[in-house]
């Protein structure tokens, strides 16, 4: 099953950008950073956006820092390859793979959340279409976030349940975009994240829960990322950077997110409890778990090899690296560990 539709004119554009756009960050990164422009997401709340709101991570790395929030991780690729941002953080593994396949240099130095429950696709619920008549979906429309975490899941799906998507006329829409033409009635199935994946499931339904999503092997969660180029050049506050984001995490594991929540929500633009709600479906994996096997000692490299082959497979990327293990950088992180 091939994917019917080339990406869309926008984000075709914007995997040009990153392709060509992936010098001039280098050029870019050759001066050490005096200050610091980190990309996050809106209505993603992480216990990091704590530190954010208190200015920890400026007085810890000792340089201003400039928080840029993004609709979508292809964005952040673009913004990163022209040097506008420095680090993403929460960057979605497909968005990441597809940059980093068109020869951007990125690396991941940081497993920043792990979120099964939080990214999904949702169908309109007066289609009434479940696990049984899933086939019903051909010929329908669909908005999904091209080149997202979002978009493997949905391809993913698709491809589990034999759904022809060369028969669905799909939309490259970002998820609040998306959340907003499926409440006027415009879709009939939409894919996204966050507080939009909140918002779309009041008008419709999921057709696999994180659990039966991961039994299938789709994992999703988002990782920290940088241009190698200033990662190299700015080793020492990078490691800065993803020791206060640790700490941060430490701390809201044990026992202060209470004290902690009503800040992170703030940041995050979202209503206490509704951050809470999003924040239970979280893990973060600790430090010594991120340098396991499991995540940056080999398992990470390995699924991004799975996403670049499969997007192969569905014709959303020309080609996939023969390995993705240079595209991965623990090194930072485990110099964070020793401060």
């Amino acid at each position: 099953m091939k994917f019917f539709k080339k990406i869309s004119s926008v984000t075709a554009l914007t995997m040009l950008s990153v392709g060509t756009l992936a010098t001039v960050s280098g050029v870019a990164s050759d001066v050490r950073a005096e200050d610091l422009t980190v990309a996050y997401f809106l209505e993603w709340p992480t216990p990091n956006q704590f530190a954010q709101a208190k200015k920890i991570y400026s007085e810890e790395l000792g340089v201003d820092i400039k928080w840029v929030s993004f609709d979508s991780g292809t964005a952040m690729s673009a913004a990163m390859a022209s040097g506008d941002v420095h680090i993403s953080f929460s960057q979605g593994i497909p968005p990441f793979v597809v940059a980093v396949s068109a020869g951007q240099d990125l690396q991941i130095v940081d497993v920043a959340v792990s979120y099964s429950e939080n990214d999904n696709c949702v169908v309109r619920e007066s289609h009434e279409i479940t696990k049984d008549n899933v086939k019903e979906l051909e010929g329908k429309q669909v908005g999904v976030p091209l080149g997202t975490a979002a978009h493997y899941g949905f391809l993913k799906q698709m491809d589990h349940f034999g759904v022809d998507t060369s028969t669905m006329k799909i939309v490259d829409m970002a998820p609040t975009d998306g959340a907003a033409a499926f409440a006027s009635g415009n879709l009939d199935m939409v894919c996204g994240w966050g507080g939009a994946l909140r918002r779309m499931k009041e008008h419709g339904n999921v057709l696999m829960t994180g659990r039966e999503k991961e039994e299938l092997g789709i994992q999703v969660f988002d990782a920290t990322t940088v241009s190698t180029a200033w990662a190299q050049e700015n080793a020492e506050l990078l490691s800065k950077f993803l020791k206060v984001t640790a700490d941060m995490n430490a701390k809201y594991a044990g026992g202060k997110a209470n004290e902690m929540l009503p800040v992170i929500a703030k940041a995050a633009g979202m209503d206490v409890e509704v951050a809470k709600d999003t924040l239970d479906g979280f893990v973060f994996p600790t430090v010594e778990q991120q340098l396991s096997d499991k995540w940056l000692g080999g398992g990470t490299q390995k699924f991004l090899k799975e996403v670049g082959d499969f997007f192969v497979e569905q014709g959303t990327i020309p080609k996939a690296l023969i390995s993705y293990d240079g595209t991965v950088d623990a090194s930072y992180l485990e110099a964070a560990s020793k401060m």
